[in-house]
C-alpha cells in the first residue's frame, strides 16, 4: 500500500535495512546537516534522529539520498507514470505492445484528489518554536524548512484545479520575523505561486498559503516536477502515489490541507509586504544572500500523531537534491522531443550547479548538401531550449549535432566537451545574450537575477586536434602561472587577483593574454580557464565544472586571444578564455564549521552512532545525470 505518513516510510526503511537510527542527542543547528552530508557522500542510508535537542519532534534525513532508495519509496506509482510519459512521446507504442500499458487505466481513479471530512494532520496543534530548528550552514540567516510543499490557489479561480504545489524556501526564524507567527517565503514572480501573488495584489487581497511538511512522498516529488501549467500537481501526486491525494478542510483557512501531511503551516501573505530573507547555503555551493521576499503570517501549525520532520541539506553538488534531478530526468526524457522539436538530449550538469551549464544534442539538417557545415538549426534549438521553463535559467549552453556522431551522449561530459571543442570556431560560434536574467541563486552577474548567457555550438568535421600537453618551454605574462590540463584541449591557468576597470568594463590584467601570439605553445589548447588555484581546478572534472561555470558571467568574463568584433558579433582567433577567478561581488563559498566536523569525527569512531555505517548497502549518487 502507498505510504500515508513519514513514519510509515521510516518503519519500512528500517525493516528493509535502509535506515540508520542516530540514537544520541544531536543539535538541529549544523550538526544534523553535517551528519547527512557525510552519510550521503558514502552512499549511505536514510538517518532518523529521535533525540533532537530542544525539539518536540524527531527528524529524518537522506530519505532520497540514492536513486535506488527514491525509486523504492515511489514504487507504488512510478512505473505507471514512466509508462504514461513514454506513451505521450510515442502514442503508437500502445498499438505495437498493448500488454505493456494494460495497467495504465488502473491509474485513472487515483488522479483526482479525494475530499474527506477530517484528516490526521488536524489531530494536534503546535507552535513554530517547537518545530526543529534545522540550520545547514554557519552563515545561514536562521532555521529553514528544506522539504516544504507550498500550496496556493489562484485568487480569481479558487479550487485545486488551479492550485499550485511548489518547493519554495521557507525561513522559520531570524532576521525581522516575529518568531511566534511569521516565516519567510522565497519565490520568484514567474513561479506558480508568483502568478497567484500577482493576482492577489491586483485584487488588493490576502493570498492564503499552506505549507505541508512530510506525508506521502509523492506529495514532495510533485512539488519539484516541472509540469505544464495545465496539469495540477495534485493530479500528478495521485498518479505517482498510486492513490488519490486526500484533502480536508481547515478551520483557519479557505484552502484545503493535505490530510495525511505530517505538518501543516496555515497562513496568508500580504502581497505588498516583504522582509529580508536569507542568507542560505544553496545548491550552487555558495550562500544566496539576504533579499526582500514575502512574509507568511502563520495562523496555525498542525501535526498528525507520530509526526516526523523530514529534512534535506543542499550545498556544492552532488547532494541529495541530485537524486531529484536524476529521477525527474528519467521520467521526462521521453517527452523531450515533443516539447522541444529537434532536441534529442538536454543535460543540466549537476556538478556545475544545474542551471549554470546545459549540454544538448540536437539536429542540424538545414543544409545537408554543404560540405563545410555551420550551426543553423542548432541555434533555432538553442532559442527553444532557453525559452523552456527551468531551462531558461541556463547561463552556458553547449550544443552538438547528432548527425556528426549518432552515438554522442551529453551525459558523457568529457566526451561531449571534446566533441564540441574539436569543432567550435571561436570567430563564429559564440552567441551572447547580454543584460538578461539568470538563476536568482547565481551571483556571478553582480546583481540579483541579472547576468548573461552564452551559446556555443559545434558542427561539422573537426577543425582541430585537442592536445593533452605542450611540447616546449614558454613564458607567460607577469602574474600568470601554473598551467594545468583539465581535459583534452582545456587548460587551467592561475591568474592575479581580480581588478575591475569601470571604464574598460573588464580587468586590464588580461590584456597581455589577449595579445599572446597564436604560435605560443599553450595556444594548442582552445579553452583556457583563468582561476585562483589551477591545481584545484584541474584535480577533477567536478572541480573544473564547478569553478568554471559558477564563477563566471559570460558577457563580463569571457575573453579571447586576438579578439575582434564584426557587425556586433564578438569572437577570437586564438584560445577562448573564461575568467573564473573569485570576484568581490560573488557570494561566499560554503565552508563547514570546524567544531561540528570534530564532533562528526567523534561520532564515526568505534562505539559512536555512525560507526556501523559500513554495514549498510552502499547506493549510487547519480551526480552525472540529467535534469529537465
Amino acid at each position: 500500500m502507498p505510504y500515508s505518513a513519514t513514519a510509515e516510510m521510516v518503519r519500512d526503511l528500517q525493516r528493509t535495512g535502509q535506515l540508520l537510527v542516530f540514537d544520541e542527542p544531536i543539535q538541529a543547528n549544523l550538526e544534523i546537516a553535517a551528519v547527512l552530508r557525510w552519510v550521503y557522500a558514502q552512499g549511505g542510508p536514510a538517518v532518523l534522529f529521535p533525540k533532537v535537542v530542544d525539539s518536540s519532534f524527531p527528524v529524518v534525513g537522506n530519505l532520497y539520498g540514492t536513486p535506488e532508495r527514491a525509486r523504492y519509496l515511489l514504487r507504488h506509482g512510478l512505473s505507471r507514470v514512466e509508462k504514461a510519459m513514454r506513451l505521450k512521446a510515442d502514442p503508437g507504442a500502445f498499438l505495437r505492445r498493448p500488454w505493456r500499458y494494460a495497467d495504465l487505466p488502473f491509474s485513472l481513479p487515483h488522479l483526482l484528489p479525494r475530499q474527506v471530512r477530517r484528516g490526521p494532520v488536524l489531530t494536534s496543534k503546535t507552535s513554530l518554536s517547537r518545530l526543529p530548528r534545522f540550520v545547514s550552514w554557519p552563515q545561514d540567516g536562521g532555521p529553514f524548512v528544506t522539504l516544504p510543499v507550498v500550496y496556493s490557489e489562484h485568487p480569481e479561480r479558487p479550487g485545486w484545479m488551479h492550485g499550485n504545489l511548489g518547493m519554495y524556501r521557507v525561513q522559520l526564524a531570524g532576521n525581522e520575523y516575529d518568531p511566534a507567527r511569521e516565516v519567510g517565503l522565497h519565490y520568484q514572480l514567474h513561479r506558480g505561486i508568483g502568478i497567484h501573488h500577482q493576482a492577489a495584489a491586483h485584487r488588493s487581497q490576502r493570498l492564503w498559503v499552506n505549507v505541508f511538511v512530510g506525508g506521502p512522498p509523492a506529495l514532495t516529488w510533485s512539488a519539484v516536477m516541472p509540469l505544464p501549467e495545465t496539469i495540477p500537481e495534485l493530479v500528478f501526486a495521485g498518479a505517482l502515489a498510486g492513490s488519490p491525494v486526500r484533502l480536508c478542510g481547515c478551520p483557519e483557512s479557505p484552502l484545503p490541507l493535505a490530510a495525511e501531511a505530517d505538518f501543516a503551516l496555515v497562513g496568508w501573505i500580504d502581497p505588498f509586504e516583504t522582509r529580508p530573507e536569507g542568507p542560505f547555503g544553496d545548491h550552487l555551493g555558495y550562500y544566496s544572500l539576504s533579499h526582500p521576499f514575502p512574509v507568511l503570517r502563520v495562523e496555525a501549525v498542525y501535526h498528525r500523531p507520530g509526526a516526523i520532520w523530514p529534512v534535506t541539506t543542499v550545498g556544492r553538488p552532488p547532494q541529495e537534491d541530485t537524486t531529484f534531478g536524476k529521477l525527474i530526468h528519467e521520467m521526462t526524457d521521453p517527452v523531450l522531443p515533443t516539447v522541444l522539436p529537434g532536441v534529442k538530449q538536454v543535460h543540466a550538469v549537476d556538478a556545475a550547479g544545474v542551471h549554470p551549464l546545459l549540454l544538448a544534442v540536437a539536429s542540424e539538417r538545414y543544409t545537408p548538401f554543404q560540405k563545410r557545415r555551420r550551426p543553423q538549426e542548432l541555434l533555432t534549438c538553442a532559442n527553444a531550449i532557453l525559452g523552456q521553463g527551468q531551462l531558461s535559467l541556463a547561463k552556458y549552453l553547449f550544443l552538438a549535432a547528432q548527425e556528426d556522431d549518432p552515438g554522442l551522449n551529453c551525459t558523457d561530459i568529457s566526451g561531449f566537451f571534446r566533441h564540441v571543442l574539436e569543432r567550435a570556431d571561436w570567430r563564429r560560434d559564440l552567441h551572447f545574450y547580454t543584460q538578461t536574467t539568470i538563476d536568482t541563486l547565481d551571483y556571478s552577474g553582480g546583481q540579483l537575477n541579472q547576468g548573461s548567457k552564452l551559446v556555443i555550438a559545434g558542427v561539422g568535421e573537426a577543425i582541430r586536434k585537442l592536445d593533452f600537453e605542450w611540447n616546449s618551454d614558454f613564458r607567460l605574462p607577469e602574474g600568470f602561472s601554473d598551467p594545468r590540463v583539465c581535459l583534452p584541449g582545456v587548460l587551467a591557468l592561475q591568474g592575479p587577483g581580480f581588478a575591475f576597470d569601470s571604464v574598460l568594463g573588464s580587468d586590464p590584467a588580461l590584456r597581455p593574454l589577449e595579445q599572446m601570439p597564436l604560435d605560443h605553445p599553450l595556444a594548442c589548447f582552445p579553452l583556457w580557464v583563468l582561476c585562483d588555484d589551477s591545481r584545484f581546478v584541474a584535480a577533477s572534472l567536478a572541480n573544473f565544472l564547478w569553478v568554471t561555470f559558477t564563477r563566471s558571467n559570460p558577457a563580463a568574463d569571457v575573453y579571447g586571444v586576438e579578439p575582434s568584433t564584426y557587425q556586433k558579433h564578438w569572437g577570437c582567433r586564438g584560445p577562448l578564455i573564461i575568467d573564473a577567478r573569485s570576484k568581490p561581488h560573488h557570494a561566499p563559498e560554503l565552508v563547514e564549521d570546524p567544531s561540528v566536523l570534530e564532533r562528526l569525527h567523534q561520532w564515526r569512531k568505534p562505539g559512536g552512532p555512525l560507526a556501523d555505517l559500513h554495514k549498510f548497502p552502499r547506493g549510487s549518487r547519480g551526480e552525472s545525470e540529467n535534469f529537465l
